[in-house]
């Protein structure tokens, strides 16, 4: 029972096995998870609320179900929009660029429009697990593109795999732009998806400085797979309105914090 009391001292991570547990069974029951965290049902109760009011799962009675799949934009429909407050936090994050340096950018529909941000005349070298960002650097004179091989994710359009390991852990960048699913003080980075976490990771240590730009609705949130603490973070820019969660706390774990002005 010591791994169940671990996770009874440690919300956060028992939260993250709930989701584990509700991905593998597809329902979790109130009374089950009590006895198997060694917990009363009011604690695994506020845990459901807690996971609910992040949208991560959906409340029933004596329980939870996984939250509705997504039915909405596929990735070429994301990215093809555009979006006023986040083209705004792209062009912050560009503008943290300098020539001469080695730019790692990870994949996501923000990371992409900070490519597109870059200064025209940029000298960089440019490393992206995305195919498409890969192709959006290629048009720019001054930026040698490096794109990592590997197994194309068609729900994230990027790679994975030994091959891409491979090539990450081998270079050591100046800068990191990190695709963020969900960002929470306690938890960290976290992924929906579990082949990510690992080229996630290759990034953030392949990296002296990692700068994650993300949305407020990203903040506060959870998602099923953990890919570092936040302390990994440096730099954080997000909306100046912060609907969820406190920015103070991110700042508190030493991480600078940048928000626009839009």
């Amino acid at each position: 029972m010591q791994d169940a009391h671990s996770f009874a001292e440690l919300p956060h991570l028992r939260r993250q096995k709930i989701l584990l547990i509700l991905e593998r069974d597809g329902k979790v029951m109130s009374a089950e998870l009590s006895q198997h965290f060694s917990v009363s049902e009011d604690t695994i109760r506020r845990d459901l609320a807690e996971l609910a009011a992040a949208g991560l799962v959906q409340r029933v009675h004596g329980g939870a179900l996984p939250r509705p799949k997504d039915t909405g934009k596929d990735y070429f429909t994301r990215v093809s929009e555009t979006d006023e407050v986040k083209t705004h936090l792209a062009q912050l994050a560009a503008s943290r660029v300098e020539d001469g340096q080695i730019v790692m950018f990870d994949s996501g529909s923000t990371t992409l429009q900070i490519a597109r941000s870059l200064r025209p005349d940029i000298r960089i070298t440019a490393v992206t697990t995305s195919p498409m960002t890969a192709i959006i650097l290629a048009e720019y004179p001054g930026i040698k593109v490096i794109m990592a091989g590997g197994e194309l994710n068609l729900t994230t359009l990027s790679v994975s795999g030994h091959e891409t390991l491979r090539l990450l852990q081998g270079i050591k960048a100046d800068l990191l732009f990190t695709g963020v699913c969900a960002i929470h003080p306690d938890v960290g980075i976290s992924s929906l998806n579990f082949d990510e976490m690992a080229v996630k990771q290759a990034l953030i240590d392949s990296a002296s400085q990692v700068i994650a730009v993300t949305t407020a609705d990203k903040l506060g949130a959870v998602e099923p797979f953990v890919v570092a603490p936040c302390n990994r973070i440096h730099l954080l820019i997000t909306e100046r309105h912060v609907a969820s969660g406190d920015i103070d706390d991110y700042r508190r774990l030493g991480i600078e914090v940048v928000q626009a002005l839009v």
